[in-house]
């Protein structure tokens, strides 16, 4: 964990966050979306009429009232109520709001005057908790109030099941016609937590589905990490994970924002949001449950939420700079990392120990986790043997033997690491205390930290944590990062680097998303069938379209056509049959490969028709296409998802699509550098570059089909439920790439 904070990090964050240029954020924050760079104001919509900026709920007055109305309140010893209302008013002292008790039969509540209903409220109230078993009455006397905001703690609404989504679609609807903000239902009190006031510099802001998944988050604090809000989603009847992701990305106090995510409630809003927080810099850390079917089975009976197709949400998250982690120790090592840590000047990390065995151990797992381990100068690596015996290896790891650490040498060795340009970020494993040494070498770690720019972590193995190197020198350090194990440190440290490397220069594909149809959407519009699948001569059609490379093909109703035809495409040649119900053709035997004479294709044609007419499946010809053999085969796709809408799938195509299962996804609007990025993603990419004297493959062409299909995408999302070019030919570089078969199914 870092330790506690001292005013000098808030001036480094404001100076980081003026360093983000056009993206920095504003200390004042509206309740739309701030115009952007191109323009386009918080109504702009793309080609499909979805949103393309995030708006941002003016929740000042959520989290900040001037007055609270408690519906329900109650002071009768034994009562829930009593002891909810009794920490309502405490928190209302604390935040400045008068607190207005309501209930119809009591006169007063805690001393307090209590009202017997909203209408007898003596002042228009910002927030009202409902300390009520059924909320939705309420509402429409909170709206007739012009109540800002509500929160309902009550359960038995969509996670208990089919009755239960139906009762908070009802409550819902409520709230859309009232006007005001809801939060909840099955929320809890996390949002009134009382958050210490003595710690300063860039908070972290907490959004949970599940109080409890918080609770490590929020005992941050007893470690000097401040915090600064905490939002309990609960269902999301109204107020969502992406309304909070928005506001606090606005906040100039919010360093980073870390979530407990059961179920998103809508993908787009979800990636307005973390787009925005892009924008601004601010880094997103999120737990997201459901990676396998029992996690999304519980998820879905605790929020009754869609988990979404898991490969999906997470490609998502990483396309738009959602740093993704498995547990709440690393949501809070890794959040509180991002929020207090200076922009690193380098992205080289070195490995600094006591230990050779240490230092080699934590390099292996660091390396194999995608950091970078750059070998020390021969310079400093000679500079560094002046205080180091000859015999240590200093390249990186740094081994120092133990005993200069002891003594003024280990200082010394500490400045000299940090000032190699290539270092950007120092770990000092100490697996257990070793009195005075680790003292010594703590105490030095910290001194050097306050006098660099440089990130300084250090991993404190030792399983008892009452050490007064660990409690006092390193977590009493605004600069140390300080863990309690190698992986939740490496984690910290490659989300610390991935982040930065996201956020410099970013660009929302947002931006560049298309508002209007294209020429090629209106052709292909005369060409999509409502509720059906087309035939592969009509897909290629789609394709063309577009202006996808599709073989040079002709479909014929004859076998004499086909041999005319045959010439006309250039033999070799294959035929396929071609009708509106054929999703696998070769499983069917309705494709030959490898035509070479007129005679192979007139029995072809027979074969083909009669095997139809076996099969009782209704064709609209035959294909008679030119035959392109040498490439890699690919898969370009385009599927609905729950969450997301329409989302473009790239993987090693043929049969391999469904033995590999090697496929890389985004959710569009994205741009080339996401396209490219998907085929480094492919375990097979290497077959990409050429392999086994195989020319390189024309990858550029690659990426204008995915780029054309996820257009296709943007434009027929409400039209188009799937598309499938299996194979895509790619060509060798410079020749293109040819889309030998296709599968479009209409919405």
């Amino acid at each position: 964990m870092l330790g506690s904070t001292h005013g000098t990090l808030t001036t480094d964050f404001r100076a980081r966050v003026e360093a983000c240029g056009d993206h920095a954020r504003n200390a004042v924050h509206s309740t739309t979306a701030d115009p952007t760079a191109d323009g386009a104001g918080a109504g702009a919509l793309d080609v499909s009429g979805r949103p393309l900026h995030a708006d941002v709920p003016d929740l000042d007055r959520f989290f900040r009232p001037e007055s609270v109305a408690v519906i329900g309140a109650s002071d009768a010893e034994g009562r829930p109520n009593t002891g909810i209302t009794r920490q309502l008013i405490a928190w209302a002292e604390r935040v400045g709001a008068r607190l207005h008790p309501v209930h119809p039969t009591r006169a007063s509540v805690f001393g307090r005057p209590c009202h017997a209903s909203v209408g007898d409220l003596p002042e228009q109230v910002d927030l009202a908790v409902l300390l009520v078993a059924d909320p939705l009455p309420v509402i429409e006397q909170l709206a007739e109030a012009k109540v800002k905001f509500a929160v309902a703690f009550a359960s038995g609404f969509a996670e208990t099941g089919d009755q239960g989504k139906e009762a908070q679609a009802r409550l819902a609807a409520a709230v859309r016609r009232s006007g005001l903000r809801l939060l909840g239902p099955n929320t809890n009190l996390n949002a009134f937590q009382e958050f210490r006031e003595d710690l300063d510099g860039p908070a972290i802001a907490l959004i949970t589905q599940s109080g409890h998944q918080g609770r490590p988050v929020y005992t941050l604090q007893e470690l000097g990490i401040r915090l600064s809000h905490w939002a309990p989603t609960g269902n999301e009847a109204d107020l969502e994970t992406a309304d909070f992701i928005s506001y606090f990305a606005e906040r100039p106090e919010v360093g980073a924002i870390a979530c407990y995510v059961e179920g998103l409630k809508d993908g787009r809003s979800f990636l307005l949001a973390a787009d925005r927080a892009a924008r601004n810099g601010v880094p997103v850390v999120a737990v997201k449950v459901g990676r396998t079917e029992t996690g999304a089975r519980m998820a879905a009976s605790h929020t009754g939420k869609l988990t979404g197709a898991d490969t999906v949400v997470d490609a998502a998250m990483r396309q738009f700079g959602v740093i993704r982690v498995d547990g709440l120790d690393e949501l809070q090592d890794t959040a509180a990392l991002l929020a207090r840590a200076r922009r690193p000047q380098a992205d080289g990390v070195v490995v600094y120990s006591i230990s050779g065995g240490t230092g080699a151990h934590f390099s292996d797992l660091a390396t194999e986790a995608g950091l970078s381990l750059p070998t020390l100068s021969e310079a400093r690596q000679a500079e560094l043997h002046q205080w180091i015996p000859e015999y240590l290896n200093v390249a990186n790891p740094v081994d120092n033997g133990g005993h200069p650490v002891g003594d003024w040498r280990g200082r010394k060795i500490i400045d000299s690491i940090l000032a190699d340009p290539s270092v950007g970020v120092l770990i000092c494993p100490i697996t257990g205390p070793f009195p005075p040494m680790s003292d010594k070498l703590a105490q030095d770690l910290v001194d050097a930290a306050e006098e660099t720019d440089k990130l300084i972590c250090v991993v404190w193995g030792s399983p008892v944590g009452t050490e007064d190197a660990y409690r006092t020198t390193l977590l009493g350090s605004s600069r140390v990062a300080t863990f309690r194990t190698f992986g939740n440190c490496i984690t910290a440290v490659r989300s610390y680097l991935e982040h930065h490397r996201f956020t410099t220069g970013y660009r929302s594909p947002f931006d560049d998303a298309p508002r209007t149809p294209s020429p090629s959407y209106r052709k292909a519009q005369a060409l999509m069938r409502p509720g059906q699948q087309l035939s592969e001569h009509a897909a290629k059609q789609l394709l063309r379209a577009y202006g996808i490379r599709v073989p040079r093909e002709q479909l014929v109703t004859s076998a004499a056509a086909a041999v005319r035809a045959a010439g006309l495409v250039g033999y070799p040649v294959v035929m396929k049959a071609s009708g509106p119900q054929l999703a696998h053709k070769t499983e069917l035997g309705l494709v030959k490969i490898g035509l070479t004479s007129a005679s192979q294709i007139r029995d072809a044609y027979r074969e083909l028709t009669d095997i139809a007419r076996y099969e009782n499946v209704p064709l609209d010809g035959i294909l008679v296409c030119q035959m392109v053999e040498r490439g890699v085969e690919m898969v370009v796709g385009v599927t609905q998802d729950d969450l997301f809408g329409p989302t473009v799938t790239v993987g090693l195509g043929g049969v391999l699509v469904e033995v590999l299962h090697d496929a890389a996804v985004r959710v569009p609007p994205f741009g080339e550098d996401q396209a490219r990025a998907m085929l480094r993603e492919l375990r097979g990419h290497a077959l990409l570059e050429g392999v086994r004297g195989a020319p390189p493959a024309d990858v550029d062409a690659l990426v204008e089909v995915v780029l054309r299909v996820q257009r296709m995408a943007l434009e027929l999302g409400g039209e188009l439920s799937e598309l499938d070019i299996n194979p895509l030919m790619v060509l060798p570089r410079g020749q293109g790439a040819v889309a030998l078969d296709a599968l479009a199914i209409c919405r």
